[in-house]
């Protein structure tokens, strides 16, 4: 069992930064791929980025590469997602997950889910 828990969005101006935090609790937290979605109103959850469980593996969407950085930091198990380069299309509630193993974008290859945290972006 993990049980994952989001913090650190909050409003934001475009061009500025947020850094995410997931925290993750369970036996099984270091053999985890962790997997950040995101799901804008009245959209689908969508993918963002994921992370190999130590870390040496990462897979960004295309419309995030290059401003999202994802690590983690497994003696505090810990992901950390440094959002920069805002744009107000970034705007959603962002979920972290788990998964047995490696990397996937497909939610449904997650188990675990946090509750969310919700990143609001100004123009």
């Amino acid at each position: 069992q993990v049980q994952l828990v989001e913090s650190g969005g909050g409003l934001a101006q475009a061009g500025g930064s947020l850094r995410l935090s997931c925290a993750a609790s369970g036996r099984t937290v270091s053999t985890s791929g962790i997997g950040w979605f995101r799901q804008a109103p009245g959209k689908e959850r969508e993918f963002v980025v994921a992370i190999s469980r130590n870390g040496g593996i990462t897979d960004y969407s295309g419309s995030v590469k290059g401003r999202f950085t994802v690590s983690r930091d497994n003696a505090k198990n810990t992901v950390y997602l440094q959002m920069n380069s805002l744009k107000p299309e970034d705007t959603a509630v962002y979920y972290c997950a788990a998964r047995p193993g490696g990397t996937s974008d497909q939610k449904s290859d997650y188990y675990y889910w946090g509750q969310g945290t919700q990143v609001t972006v100004s123009s």
